[in-house]
């Protein structure tokens, strides 16, 4: 049995954690493997600056160390920010996927640009930060969005008739506009949109939380794992400090 954890960006209980569980439902799976939800402790409001991201960071990394005795044999994380990825391979043996870059790298398996789709505008610098990291700016052809705020409980439910047609809209001009040969949802959270999109656009869309387990799978197939040069494990560990800390971020958050 193979067992992925997928790390969840936001302190939730059993209801927030349902809308993440329908990722599994939009691909199929064989026998002998299944996914766990693990909420972090604590961590941003949102994702859409440098102060975001480094708390993401550590909430991320301190929920993977949380739980690495647990079993689990692969790691994904569950928002397109990729928070926590670089440092948890750094921690663990296992492999560690994050969404954001997967789904950049296989739109170029797939066309030679991609655009990105997302719902609000301050999540565009997330997006440029990962291209950035990875080289591809030449290779973004532009991100649009539909100006709406997410709701990290709720994801797209209920708006169904009013969002996915704005999303559609928005798609189409970053083919027929920005030239896009595939689209990259923006987020984890839009995973309840893909259908739709996928039967009316004329390019790839992925969908990138589902596309994140696939690849963890697969890597577990074929014995592979980030390698331990480009993320070697620290000198001098600092994990009681790191699980303090969020320790007592936990208990700020909730009172």
């Amino acid at each position: 049995m193979k067992r992925i954890a997928v790390l969840v960006p936001f302190a939730f209980d059993e209801t927030g954690l349902a809308g993440r569980r329908q990722q599994q439902q939009s691909v199929s799976w064989g026998p002998g493997i299944e996914f766990e939800y693990v909420p972090v402790s604590a961590g941003p409001q949102w994702y859409e600056n440098y102060h975001d991201w480094i708390l993401a960071d550590l909430a991320m990394l301190e929920c993977a160390l949380r739980i690495q005795n647990d079993g689990y044999d692969a790691i994904c994380i569950d928002t397109m920010s990729d928070s926590g990825v670089n440092a948890i391979r750094c921690e663990l043996d296992i492999p560690v996927i994050g969404p954001g870059r997967t789904s950049y790298l296989t739109a170029l398996m797939l066309g030679n640009t991609f655009g990105v789709l997302t719902q609000w505008a301050p999540w565009a610098s997330l997006y440029k930060k990962g291209v950035h990291e990875l080289g591809l700016e030449s290779k973004l052809a532009g991100i649009r969005h539909i100006d709406t705020p997410p709701d990290v409980v709720n994801l797209l439910g209920g708006k169904e008739e009013v969002v996915f047609p704005k999303l559609l809209d928005a798609a189409m001009k970053l083919v027929e506009e920005d030239g896009a040969d595939v689209i990259c949802l923006g987020s984890t959270t839009m995973h309840q949109s893909h259908a739709f999109l996928a039967e009316r656009l004329p390019v790839p869309i992925i969908n990138p939380g589902p596309l994140s387990y696939k690849i963890a799978d697969a890597l577990l197939d074929c014995g592979l794992k980030q390698s331990s040069t480009t993320y070697p494990k620290p000198i001098v560990p600092k994990h009681e400090m790191i699980h303090t800390m969020l320790d007592a971020a936990k208990i700020q958050q909730e009172s």
